[in-house]
């Protein structure tokens, strides 16, 4: 992909692709998974050929500031992997106090190493920078930062991660939110954050994704489907799997639940993918990492136009990983905005300035290999029309996809 392939482009009203020759099936009713068998529900995980690309590079050398409900890193899956953070909330705890079990989620989906039974990572050589923020129900607690979004924005900018990952969303983009994340792009960062899981229940644009420096990540199931609550839009960028992806019931750590995944999880899949490719590439920038992110995407559509659905379609770092595809373009110009930035890569910069506070939800995962047949009518695409990939060069219907983690407020995980 050239380096011209920007948010001006053209969209496609629902341009989605046809089923393939045979699908990955998969039953799943929401219930507490054992942490013994919980990577056998990670379905994603060979359609996208890690262990393949896991013979190449993991992630090393790249970390990842996830923007979250905080990050638990005594889980066996994640010990060794988290380093220091920032809590930009001002409750009791600090960044590995996970309140929820959403950030400990996310963070293993991106770097987790599998051990104990849990959750192995797409990108399990890399590394965690956490970073605390509240959702709708810990912001009711007596004690509030007002700014914490644009703040944790401008901690992770601040921090040597080389991608940020925020399954958060809000519908409101303040002007201090906005700067933080031009400051985030300033620093070389790749910034994703998830579009939302209220497709059926209003489809409002959610910040930061819809940002113009930000990412947005869609989710389909692993039927080849787009979810039906992954909120679409201008703000869609590109596509992960979020159906049927494993979690953390709650802030006990005892177990894993079934059945709800959703843009959250597809965002952490991307930043993963992302961390997979740049840890190939170390001198590129992030430009460069995601013009063939975009270049790559498994898509039945004309490149350079973008499905509203799937923006450049199904992430699929396999095919730069294991095929050396991919076009990296002009490491100055940003394939987001077609406008340049520093083109450095990302490392920290003690002499720029930093100020503005923040806003949150969260999103989810991505998919893998290469589109075959698309269906033009929006119609279809609402209704769900599976989109066809070829994961590892063999024909394969691949969802990307989830289940609604929170309903989209004001604010709040998405």
């Amino acid at each position: 992909m050239t380096a011209g392939m920007g948010r001006s482009q053209k969209r496609v009203l629902g341009a989605l692709a046809l089923a393939a020759s045979w699908s990955i099936v998969f039953a799943g009713a929401a219930q507490p998974a054992a942490a013994a068998d919980v990577q056998s529900k990670q379905w994603y995980l060979s359609a996208m050929q890690a262990e393949e690309m896991w013979k190449v590079t993991t992630g090393e050398g790249v970390k990842v500031a996830v923007i979250d409900t905080g990050v638990n890193a005594s889980t066996p899956s994640l010990q060794g992997q988290v380093l220091k953070g920032t809590d930009a909330t001002v409750a009791e705890g600090d960044e590995y106090d996970d309140y929820s079990g959403h950030g400990t989620t996310m963070a293993e989906l991106i770097a987790g190493t599998g051990k104990g039974g849990g959750l192995k990572g797409l990108a399990p050589g890399s590394k965690i920078i956490p970073v605390r923020i509240s959702n709708d129900e810990f912001q009711k607690k007596p004690s509030l930062n007002t700014t914490e979004w644009a703040d944790a924005i401008r901690a992770a900018a601040d921090s040597d991660a080389k991608i940020i990952s925020m399954s958060f969303g809000g519908e409101f983009g303040v002007h201090r939110e906005r700067e933080a994340v031009k400051y985030a792009e300033s620093k070389g960062k790749l910034f994703f954050a998830s579009v939302g899981n209220n497709a059926e229940k209003g489809n409002a644009d959610l910040y930061p994704a819809s940002f113009p420096q930000v990412v947005g990540v869609s989710s389909a199931d692993k039927d080849g489907n787009v979810s039906k609550f992954s909120q679409n839009g201008n703000s869609v960028n590109i596509a992960a799997p979020g159906s049927d992806i494993p979690r953390w019931c709650d802030n006990s750590f005892k177990s894993y639940c079934d059945g709800i995944g959703g843009t959250s999880s597809a965002t952490a899949i991307a930043s993963a993918s992302a961390a997979l490719v740049w840890s190939a590439h170390p001198d590129w920038t992030a430009n460069q990492v995601l013009n063939v992110l975009f270049d790559t995407a498994g898509r039945s559509w004309e490149k350079g136009t973008l499905s509203k659905y799937l923006g450049h379609g199904l992430v699929r770092p396999a095919m730069n990983i294991l095929k050396g595809e991919g076009d990296p373009g002009d490491p100055d110009i940003s394939p987001l905005t077609d406008e340049p930035t520093n083109g450095s890569p990302a490392s920290p910069d003690p002499s720029a300035t930093s100020s503005a506070p923040a806003s949150q939800q969260p999103a989810q995962n991505e998919k893998a290999d290469e589109a075959v047949a698309v269906g033009d009518s929006e119609k279809a695409a609402e209704d769900g029309i599976p989109v066809s990939l070829i994961l590892g060069g063999i024909a394969v219907v691949a969802v990307l996809g989830g289940v609604v983690f929170a309903v989209v407020r004001r604010r709040g995980a998405a």
